[in-house]
């Protein structure tokens, strides 16, 4: 008999690659998704969707007692680092709250193993590349949200026996990246830009660097992971090596489209300047990444890209506060 899995944010970005992965892996999967940021159609054919959302007490109830899930994925979040400063209660809502949900679900149904999608956000500023070994010291509410998930994970192991396993992704691209998000996936909100006719936004001078991780390098270890009990109750980097200055990766994005870098540089907002982390630890329990570098990588989302079309951008119309709200973020106060 096949065993029924869980994958929260399952019609979203990293969620429906690792849905597909674990069809492959001959699991019966369902897709939970409220929609908000992801999309019906890219969920792989054969899974059970439930449009729904993890801070639904009841949904979450009734679909740990009616499926008896042997594993759970948890990718489901809204994950934009930088606006969580300005929808602080929508943040620790929806990333905390709707998290710790699905915990106690894992603790009462004998979950075999939690899989929680975490992010180097944990870090702060640490210094580079970041380890496992490095305290964290968030420096934003989403990151703050991330950790106390990580923590509580651990203390439900001890007081439990819950299995887990934490990864920490970094700037991630590919296919079914939902590029109409003007908050969060700077090469997806180029790429959009770029189809619509318009100059690239980038806060500050572009100088800062980041690590751009290609989907396979993720999804891939994210759903075999239950399968590996040596990665058990453990925390892992995962993603590329190299990391790429915002300018250098506007200059590959416009390359792909055949067009030249038109930048907007706008005023620098509240960010970590330099983020990579080490994937040593990964690379030694799930084996070498694929080894699709940044060039190769972003051929494949652009060609995605021009199939599926600009989309419409999408607003946040719950902004909490408006104090230092960045350029062309400012809309809606609660």
């Amino acid at each position: 008999m096949k065993k029924n899995v869980l994958v929260t944010g399952g019609a979203g970005f990293i969620g429906s690659h690792v849905v597909g992965h674990c069809m492959k892996m001959g699991y019966n999967v369902v897709a939970l998704d409220d929609l908000s940021g992801g999309f019906e159609d890219h969920i792989p054919a054969g899974a059970v969707f439930v449009k729904g959302s993890i801070t639904d007490h009841a949904l979450i109830s009734k679909l740990f007692d009616e499926y008896r899930f042997e594993y759970v994925y948890h990718l489901a979040a809204y994950a934009a680092e930088g606006l969580s400063h300005f929808i602080r209660r929508y943040n620790y809502n929806t990333n905390l709250v709707g998290s710790i949900n699905l915990v106690n679900e894992s603790v009462k149904y004998k979950v075999k193993c939690f899989v929680f999608t975490s992010s180097i956000a944990v870090y702060g500023k640490g210094q580079l590349p970041m380890t496992e070994e490095m305290k964290p010291e968030p420096e934003d509410p989403y990151g703050v949200s991330k950790y106390a998930v990580e923590m509580d994970l651990e203390a439900a192991h001890k007081m439990f026996g819950l299995n887990y396993v934490v990864f920490r992704p970094h700037n991630v691209y590919g296919e079914n990246q939902n590029i109409g998000d003007k908050y969060r996936n700077v090469i997806g909100i180029f790429m959009n830009q770029i189809m619509q006719g318009k100059q690239l936004t980038v806060f500050g001078d572009g100088t800062q660097t980041r690590a751009f991780s290609y989907i396979d390098d993720v999804a891939i270890p994210i759903a075999k992971s239950v399968g590996m009990p040596e990665a058990y109750n453990k925390v892992f980097n995962i993603g590329a090596d190299k990391p790429y200055t915002v300018n250098e990766l506007a200059t590959v994005v416009c390359k792909e489209f055949g067009v030249s870098p038109d930048i907007n540089y706008l005023s620098a907002r509240n960010e970590v300047l330099h983020a990579y982390s080490d994937h040593t630890r990964a690379h030694s329990v799930f084996g070498a990444p694929t080894g699709i570098g940044l060039e190769e990588g972003i051929a494949r989302m652009a060609a995605w890209a021009k199939k599926v079309g600009a989309r419409q951008g999408q607003e946040f119309s719950n902004i909490e506060i408006t104090e230092k709200l960045p350029d062309g973020w400012g809309i809606n106060p609660r």
